[in-house]
C-alpha cells in the first residue's frame, strides 16, 4: 500500500540525474547544505527515505527536520524508517504471507477487489530454515588414531547405506581411479560427501560431481515434511506482485541477500534511491559492508513494513571508526577482522550504528567489510556501515552488474554525497565519537604451544618457544635441560640426511575451516606457495603435509587462480574433504622421524591452520603444536622449524644461494583481493545466479495454485486462515468499552515474548498437542511450533504454554490459570476459550518491563486470539507494546508509583473502562472494579498513527479497509 503523496512535501528536491531525461532522484543535499555534509552517511541513508516517504502521517515534516538536526536530536527523538525491501526467511516469513492470503478473503468480503492486495515493497523470502538433517555420511582418515572418537564402536553413521556412483576418468592420465571415495594424493584418505550451496568438485580434475546423496536425501525429505507450506510459498511468488520467492536448497538468507538481492541503488519507475533492508534473518547486516543500509528485525515489524508502515527507532548514535596506517605485510584479512572486531568491543558501541571511515578502509576488501558488518553481535552495535567507495564498484562489476547500471549507480551516489571518496575530505561527516585503530597495531600471531588461546605474535615467536623449552613441564613449558637444547639428531629419508632438532616441525596441514574459510587466506598460501616454487624452495620430505579444503569450492578458486599446482610442488596436496589432521586423523609419522625424536627427547611441532592444538591431539610424539594462518603454515614448513625469526633469517635459499626471507615471497593484500575479486568472487556469484534462475527439479515440479484467493485446505494442520479480520466491517466502528472483563493471567516483572510467544518443540501434554492428536497426528508427526506458524490454531494454543510461564494465581511456574466462572484450574488456552464461549472479556495484569526479549509477533497475536483486550502492567518493553497496539490490544499502564499490589487487587475481580471519544495520547481512563474500587491508568498511546491503528482494530484492518 503505498502512501497516496509520498514526498510530497519535498517534490521541488526532484532532479534529472545528468543529462538523462527519464531517470530521476530526490537531491536531498540541497535540502540541508552544510547540516547535510556533516551527516554520517548512515544518517544521510536515514534522511533521503524520510524524504521520499514524507507523507504528513506516517513520515511527517517533522520526522524530516529531526534527522536532518541529527547532532541535537540523536537518542532524543524516534523516527520513522522506510527500507527500500524486506527479507525474510521461512520460519518468519510463513504467518506474514498467510496474513496477506486472509487478507484478500477479507477485502473481497468486504467487497473490495483482492488482486489489489500486495506487500507495498519488495519482499524476499528465502526457504533456508526448514532443511533437517536425517540422513548424513562421514567419512574419516585411515589413520591410526581416530580423533574424536572409536569408529568401530560408533553404531550406525546413516540411515543411508548407498555407493556412491563412479565417474569415469574421461582420459586424464593423471587419474588414480574412478572420481569417487579411492585414494586422494600421497596421504591416504576418504572423500567425504558434504552439503554445499555450490558444486563438488573432483579434487584432481575439477569437474563437476552428482550432488551427494545425503544432500538429495535431505532434500527429498525436506520436500515431503514442508509440501504444504512450500506450496503455499509458491502460490505466493505468483499471485502476490512484490514477493520473490528463493526455494530450498539454493542458500542461506544472508548469502543469498548478499550475493543476489542487493542493488546498492535501487530504481523504481525512474526514481533512484539508496538500497537498504529489514528483515528477520540474524545476518542482515553484511549488507552494511556493500553500503547498504540494514539489521535485523522481529517478526511484526516486516510485516509492517510489507503492510506499508515505516519500522520506528531512536534516532542513533552513531560512532565514527577511523581506521589508520597500514596492515603489517604477514597479517591476514583473518587477523585484521578479528582485531578490529576486539576493539569494538573493548571501546562500547552497543545500541549505537557503527561508520567507517579513513586511510584503512581501502585496504579492506569487501569479504573484510562484511564480515566485520556481520560480526555486529559480537561487539552490541545495531550495524557496521561502510559507505559505497572504489573498492565497492569494483566488486559490484566482478559480480556481474552492467556497466551502465554502474556507471548511474555511481553519478547517483556522487549528486546525493554518498559515495566515499578517500582523496576528498572536504565534507568529513561529523560522529557522535570517534575511535581510532591503527592496523599497524593488528600484529600477525599464532597459537601454542598446547592451548589455543595463547597467543604468541609472529615477531615473539622464536624467543616465545626458547622460553617453553626453560619453563616447568605445565600449560606451555617442557622443561628441557639447558645443555639439551641445542641437540640436534641427524635421520636419513628417502636416500638425503637431515638433522633434526627442538622446534623442527613434521607435520604442516593447511585446513580451510571455522576461522579459516575465508577464501583470502587459502589464496595467500597458494600465492605463497607459488612465490616459494619460483625462488627455488622446497619442503623436507620427512614433514608430513598436506591440504584439507573445506568444500569443493575451494578447491575450484585454488585451481582456477593457478596456485594449486604450487601447493602440491610444495607437499600440499589434496587429501579430502572433512575433519582431518585437526581431530587427529594424521597419518603416522616416518620411522625415522619417530627413532629421532624418541633418541633426543626431541619437542618437534605440528603447525596447522584449525582452531584445536592441544597436547598430543596431533600425534603422541609431537608434543608443540601451533595454530596458524594457512600462509604462514606454508611458511614454517618450508623454514623446516618453528625456532626461526622471520624478520633476520631465511628460510633458505634460492639455487643461486642468494638468502630468501619470508617478506620475499609474502603476497601482499593487494595481490589476494585481486585474486580473491577475479577468481572466486566471479565464480561464486555466477553459480549462485544460475542456480536462482535455473530452480531445482523439485521446485520446479512442485505443483501450486495460481489462484487469485487461496485454496485453503481445511484438513491441513499447517496452513490455516487466521482469524484476525473475521468480524472485519467496511468502516471502523466506534470504540467498544470493555465491560466485566476477567484476569486471565495474572504476572509479575520481566514477562519476556518467551513466556508469551510459542516457540520451540510441542510438548505432549499441550493443548497445541490435543489439538494435532485429535486430527489423527501422533507426537512423531507434531514438528516444531516455528514449523506450524502458518496455522494459527496451533500458535494460539502455544500461547503461554512455557512451563516457566509464573502466573500468581498458581503459584507456582506452570503454562496453567483458573477460569474463575468455574473455579477450574487449566490450560492458558483452555479457559481463554471457555471465556470466549461465554462472552467475557479478558486482561492481562502485569509487572515491570513486560513483553521484554525478543519480537516475536505471535506475542501479540496469541494473546489478541485468546480474546485479551487490554493489558495493564507497571511498564513496557516499547517495541512489544508497539506491537500490542498494531494487533488491536490496548496497552494500559498503572499511574508512576502504583501496581496492582499497591492498589490492593487480587485479580479475581472483574475489571471495566470506557474509551472517550477523542481518545489522545497519553490520557488518563478510569477503571472500575466489580468491588467498587475505582482507579486511574494511561492509555500508553504515544502519536496519532498509534490511535488510528487501534481505532481500526489494529494494522491488518486499517489495510485491508484500505484495499478495500
Amino acid at each position: 500500500m503505498d502512501a497516496p503523496s509520498a514526498g510530497y512535501a519535498f517534490e521541488y528536491l526532484i532532479e534529472t540525474l545528468n543529462d538523462s531525461s527519464h531517470k530521476k532522484f530526490f537531491n536531498v543535499p540541497r535540502l540541508g547544505g552544510t547540516k547535510y555534509d556533516v551527516l554520517p552517511y548512515s544518517i544521510r541513508v536515514l534522511l533521503e527515505a524520510a524524504v521520499r516517504n514524507c507523507d504528513g502521517f506516517l513520515m511527517k515534516k517533522e520526522d524530516v527536520m529531526n534527522i536532518l538536526d541529527w547532532k541535537t536530536k540523536q537518542s532524543n527523538v524516534e523516527v520513522p524508517f522506510f527500507p527500500a525491501r524486506v527479507l525474510l526467511q521461512d520460519f518468519t516469513g510463513i504467518p506474514a504471507m498467510v496474513d496477506f492470503a486472509a487478507m484478500r478473503e477479507a477485502v473481497k468480503t468486504l467487497g473490495g477487489d483482492p488482486k489489489k492486495v500486495h506487500p507495498a515493497c519488495p519482499t524476499d523470502l528465502t526457504v533456508d530454515h526448514s532443511l533437517q538433517i536425517d540422513f548424513n555420511k562421514c567419512a574419516i582418515q585411515n589413520a591410526p588414531n581416530p580423533g574424536g572418537g572409536d569408529l568401530q564402536k560408533a553404531g550406525k553413521l546413516s540411515p543411508l547405506r548407498v555407493q556412491p556412483k563412479k565417474l569415469p576418468c574421461r582420459g586424464q592420465t593423471t587419474c588414480r581411479g574412478s572420481c569417487d571415495s579411492g585414494e586422494l594424493g600421497r596421504n591416504s584418505g576418504k572423500f567425504s560427501s558434504q552439503i554445499e550451496n555450490t558444486p563438488i568438485l573432483c579434487p584432481f580434475h575439477l569437474q563437476p560431481v552428482p550432488e551427494p546423496e545425503t544432500v538429495l536425501k535431505n532434500q527429498e525429505v525436506e520436500f515431503g515434511r514442508n509440501r504444504e507450506r512450500l506450496q503455499f510459498f509458491k502460490w505466493s511468488s505468483r499471485v502476490f506482485k512484490n514477493v520473490a520467492v528463493i526455494p530450498p536448497g539454493t542458500g542461506m538468507a544472508h548469502q543469498v541477500n548478499l550475493e543476489y538481492l542487493s542493488r546498492v541503488v535501487f530504481e523504481e519507475k525512474d526514481l533512484l534511491f539508496p538500497d537498504s533492508v529489514v528483515g528477520t534473518d540474524s545476518h542482515i547486516t553484511m549488507v552494511n559492508g556493500l553500503g547498504i543500509l540494514g539489521w535485523g528485525v522481529g517478526g511484526i515489524e516486516t510485516e509492517a513494513v510489507m503492510l506499508g508502515l515505516p519500522v520506528s527507532l531512536t534516532l542513533p548514535e552513531v560512532v565514527g571508526c577511523e581506521l589508520t596506517g597500514s596492515s603489517n605485510p604477514f597479517v591476514t584479512s583473518i587477523d585484521v577482522v578479528l582485531g578490529i572486531t576486539k576493539h569494538l568491543r573493548q571501546v562500547g558501541v552497543a545500541g549505537k550504528f557503527v561508520e567507517f571511515f579513513g586511510s584503512g578502509v581501502s585496504q579492506l576488501s569487501i569479504v573484510d567489510r562484511t564480515t566485520i558488518a556481520n560480526m555486529c553481535p559480537e561487539y552490541g552495535a545495531i550495524l557496521s556501515f561502510f559507505p559505497v567507495d572504489n573498492v565497492t564498484l569494483k566488486h559490484l562489476e566482478h559480480t556481474g552488474f552492467d556497466k551502465a547500471k554502474l556507471e548511474s549507480m555511481e553519478a547517483y551516489l556522487k549528486a546525493v554525497k554518498l559515495f566515499r571518496n578517500e582523496q576528498d575530505n572536504s565534507g568529513e561527516p561529523e560522529y557522535s565519537q570517534v575511535i581510532q585503530i591503527n592496523l599497524n597495531s593488528i600484529v600477525p600471531s599464532v597459537s601454542g604451544p598446547k592451548r589455543p588461546q595463547d597467543r604468541v605474535a609472529l615477531t615473539d615467536m622464536k624467543s616465545d618457544f626458547q622460553a617453553c623449552l626453560n619453563e616447568k613441564v605445565g600449560f606451555k613449558g617442557f622443561q628441557i635441560a639447558a645443555e639439551k637444547q641445542n641437540d640436534i639428531v641427524s635421520i636419513h629419508y628417502e636416500g638425503s640426511e637431515y638433522k633434526l632438532a627442538h622446534g623442527s616441525v613434521v607435520i604442516a596441514a593447511v585446513i580451510s575451516c571455522t576461522n579459516n574459510c575465508n577464501p583470502s587466506v587459502m589464496l595467500a598460501a597458494g600465492l605463497l606457495a607459488k612465490k616459494a616454487v619460483e625462488a627455488g624452495l622446497q619442503v623436507k620430505p620427512y614433514i608430513r603435509t598436506s591440504l584439507s579444503p573445506g568444500s569443493g569450492m575451494v578447491t575450484h578458486y585454488l585451481s582456477s587462480s593457478g596456485v594449486l599446482p604450487y601447493l602440491s610442488k610444495l607437499g600440499f596436496e589434496i587429501i579430502g574433504y572433512g575433519c582431518s589432521t585437526c581431530v587427529g586423523n594424521t597419518a603416522p609419522l616416518s620411522e625415522a622421524v619417530l627413532n629421532a625424536v624418541k633418541q633426543g627427547d626431541l619437542v618437534t611441532c605440528g603447525v596447522l591452520s584449525g582452531n584445536k592444538n592441544f597436547e598430543g591431539r596431533l600425534c603422541d610424539c609431537v608434543r608443540a603444536n601451533y595454530l596458524a594462518s594457512p600462509p604462514l603454515v606454508v611458511a614454517y614448513a618450508i623454514a623446516g622449524t618453528v625456532n626461526i625469526d622471520f624478520q633476520t633469517e631465511p628460510l633458505g635459499t634460492d639455487p643461486t644461494g642468494k638468502n630468501i626471507y619470508l617478506h620475499d615471497i609474502w603476497p601482499s593484500r593487494e595481490e589476494v583481493h585481486q585474486i580473491e575479486e577475479e577468481h572466486v568472487v566471479l565464480s561464486m556469484f555466477k553459480a549462485l545466479k544460475e542456480k536462482i534462475e535455473m530452480g531445482n527439479k523439485r521446485w520446479n515440479s512442485l505443483e501450486a495454485p495460481d489462484s487469485v484467493l487461496f485454496p485453503w485446505d481445511l484438513k491441513s494442520t499447517y496452513i490455516r486462515c487466521p482469524s484476525f479480520f473475521d468480524k472485519l466491517t467496511k468502516e471502523p466502528v466506534a470504540l467498544q468499552p470493555i465491560e466485566n472483563a476477567h484476569v486471565l493471567l495474572y504476572l509479575g516483572d520481566s514477562v519476556t515474548t518467551d513466556h508469551i510467544s510459542p516457540a520451540g518443540s510441542i510438548a505432549r501434554s499441550s493443548a497445541a498437542a490435543k489439538y494435532l492428536t485429535n486430527r489423527g497426528l501422533t507426537p512423531r508427526e507434531f514438528n516444531s511450533y516455528g514449523a506450524r506458524r502458518g496455522n494459527d490454531a496451533v500458535m494460539t494454543r502455544g500461547t503461554f504454554a512455557n512451563i516457566k510461564l509464573f502466573n500468581k494465581f498458581i503459584g507456582k511456574p506452570a503454562p496453567k490459570t483458573i477460569h474463575f466462572p468455574s473455579g477450574q484450574t487449566l490450560d492458558v488456552f483452555e479457559a481463554a476459550e471457555l471465556y470466549q464461549k461465554e462472552g467475557i472479556p479478558l486482561i492481562i495484569l502485569a509487572g515491570k518491563k513486560y513483553g521484554s526479549g525478543n519480537s516475536r509477533d505471535w506475542a501479540a497475536k496469541g494473546p489478541y486470539l485468546l480474546g485479551v483486550k487490554a493489558v495493564l502492567a507497571e511498564s513496557y518493553e516499547k517495541i512489544h507494546k508497539d506491537h500490542l497496539i498494531g494487533i488491536g490490544i490496548a496497552p494500559l499502564q498503572f499511574l508512576p508509583g502504583e501496581s496492582a499490589d499497591s492498589l490492593g487487587l487480587s485479580g479475581r475481580e472483574t475489571f471495566s473502562l470506557t474509551f472517550p471519544e477523542e481518545l489522545s495520547p497519553g490520557v488518563t481512563l478510569n477503571i472500575k472494579t466489580s468491588t467498587g474500587k475505582v482507579f486511574s491508568v494511561i492509555a500508553s498511546f504515544e502519536n496519532d498513527v498509534e490511535i488510528t491503528l487501534y481505532k481500526h482494530g489494529g494494522l491488518l484492518n486499517f489495510v485491508a479497509r484500505k484495499f478495500s
